[in-house]
């Protein structure tokens, strides 16, 4: 239980849609709002349009999420908006180093964690054979097991993987040397000669990362199923019997409604704890 206290929270919420219609946004204003009344706590959060608009939030917030996003995560590299999204990522970072007691946190998702990934080098990046959509499990590391943010998900929990780029073949060196842990991959494929992806990891005390969206829940992946566009990408890709199956076993809470519940309110908990001991 969060322990409440009267000062205020603000949140930064980094859009990286580039004005495309989504349904992830609204997955994480509800959770800010549920986690605010849930907690009884005030809590505040903007928007930042990062990529259409350039826009960028200073350091005056306490918690930054960053979203997922379409197209390629290698093609904006040099890009005025990725050249300001990357400063803040390492002005936070130094934030953190420095002298401070109050720490900033930060979440990235899905396009945030393949760029971070480039910035960083921590795997391979590259474009699957075809798009991944739909409830896949997503594994624990042995590191994992102990990651107070998965605490209440099983091993395999389920998430919402929707993604047509992906990072493989970790670059331990590369996590050794920056004190960064895998502790989630792609289910195991043994039918499948391809190397698993990473999924989830924690970059530090204080930013953790996911490629798959712990914001979706049963309603979102409907609205997007039930669009011409995305109905005729996964039919396309998997047929019209996959789709149907999809459609049918998207109201099953027991697999990503329990995500959403449990790994960005797990992860709220913790900055919000060490925030109030600040």
């Amino acid at each position: 239980m969060v322990k409440k206290e009267k000062q205020a929270l603000r949140v930064a919420v980094l859009d990286l849609y580039d004005g495309i219609k989504n349904e992830g946004m609204r997955g994480f204003n509800e959770i800010l709002t549920q986690y605010k009344t849930k907690n009884n706590i005030e809590l505040s959060f903007d928007v930042f349009d990062v990529r259409r608009k350039t826009e960028i939030p200073g350091l005056d917030y306490d918690i930054y999420i960053s979203s997922g996003g379409p197209g390629s995560p290698l093609d904006s590299e040099g890009t005025e908006w990725e050249k300001k999204y990357f400063s803040l990522v390492d002005k936070l970072e130094d934030h953190n180093l420095g002298n401070h007691s109050h720490k900033k946190y930060g979440f990235f998702v899905c396009h945030s964690f393949q760029l971070l990934c480039r910035k960083y080098k921590l795997g391979e990046i590259n474009m699957r054979r075809s798009a991944s959509f739909g409830v896949l499990p997503v594994h624990k590391t042995q590191i994992g097991l102990n990651e107070p943010v998965f605490e209440g998900l099983a091993n395999p929990f389920f998430a919402l993987d929707s993604r047509l780029w992906q990072v493989v073949n970790p670059n331990m060196n590369k996590f050794t040397e920056l004190g960064m842990q895998l502790v989630a991959i792609e289910k195991e494929r043994p039918h499948v000669d391809l190397p698993r992806a990473l999924m989830a990891i924690r970059l530090s005390d204080y930013f953790f990362t996911t490629q798959f969206h712990p914001e979706a829940d049963p309603t979102g992946i409907k609205n997007l199923l039930l669009e011409d566009e995305k109905k005729k990408e996964v039919v396309f890709e998997h047929g019209i019997e996959k789709y149907n199956e999809m459609l049918a076993n998207i109201d099953d809470v027991d697999k990503i409604t329990l995500t959403k519940q449990t790994i960005i309110p797990n992860f709220l908990d913790q900055a919000v704890a060490s925030l109030h001991e600040s």
